[in-house]
């Protein structure tokens, strides 16, 4: 399982997702360009000390994404998606992208993901903040492809502490 960012513009909703991923042990790739400077400290006070201990590949262009990564699917979470993240069976190889906050992906990006999911929400209202989404969607595959994963006695128990 991994995780992925498209051109995120908002420092503290990346910071709050790489501290996601280090936390589950989840890799994360961010697609480039940031509309921020990745070593803004907004970012690094959101991510805290948990940044040095996340698995982060930097893509230079969504270009140099496709063709840098291999196997498992891309999953897009999207509010345009067909299927609800809770009726949706993910795989351990899947990559959960996450679009810009401004602006999504582009067509050509959500065209080349393998599956395009939601979070069934109340009608009339947009979307939730990207990092939580990204954390409920991810705890969801996790859940799926790794019962009683990390940080757990087994039981779906937490076993460290806050």
């Amino acid at each position: 399982m991994r995780l992925a960012l498209y051109q995120p513009d908002i420092p503290q909703n990346t910071g709050a997702m790489m501290r996601l991923a280090a936390c589950l042990d989840v890799p994360l790739d961010i697609i480039e360009p940031c509309g921020f400077i990745l070593d803004d400290r907004r970012l690094r006070r959101a991510g805290m000390d948990y940044i040095d201990h996340l698995d982060l590949t930097r893509h230079a262009s969504w270009e140099k994404y496709v063709t840098g990564t291999k196997g498992g699917r891309l999953v897009l979470l999207t509010t345009r998606g067909s299927v609800p993240y809770l009726d949706f069976a993910f795989e351990a190889g899947d990559t959960l992208l996450m679009g810009s906050e401004s602006a999504g992906v582009p067509d050509d990006v959500a065209e080349a993901a393998d599956a395009r999911v939601r979070i069934p929400m109340r009608p009339g209202l947009r979307s939730l903040n990207v990092a939580l989404a990204a954390a409920m969607v991810l705890g969801e595959a996790l859940r799926q492809t790794a019962p009683g994963g990390m940080g757990t006695d087994g039981m779906g128990m937490e076993t460290g502490r806050d």
